[in-house]
């Protein structure tokens, strides 16, 4: 069953491989081409959840951000 989803695969100089979901612009990287599809499953989960949980930044609290 399709997902749909582009990915591409680099095997990089070192013989790692890159992997790119092209939907979300997550990459990731792991020893076989298999590691490296497991690991961009997990980073693209973790982005998409960080997107869907994402909240205005705290205003700095720190006396180097003072503006004098």
């Amino acid at each position: 069953m399709s997902t749909g989803r582009e990915i591409r695969l680099i095997e990089e100089d070192d013989g790692w491989w890159s992997a790119i979901d092209a939907d979300t612009g997550v990459a990731s990287q792991g020893e076989t081409r298999q590691k490296a599809l497991e690991n961009l499953d997990e980073a693209v989960e973790l982005t998409q959840e960080a997107r869907r949980d994402d909240t205005t930044a705290p205003e700095p609290d720190a006396p180097w951000f003072d503006d004098e």
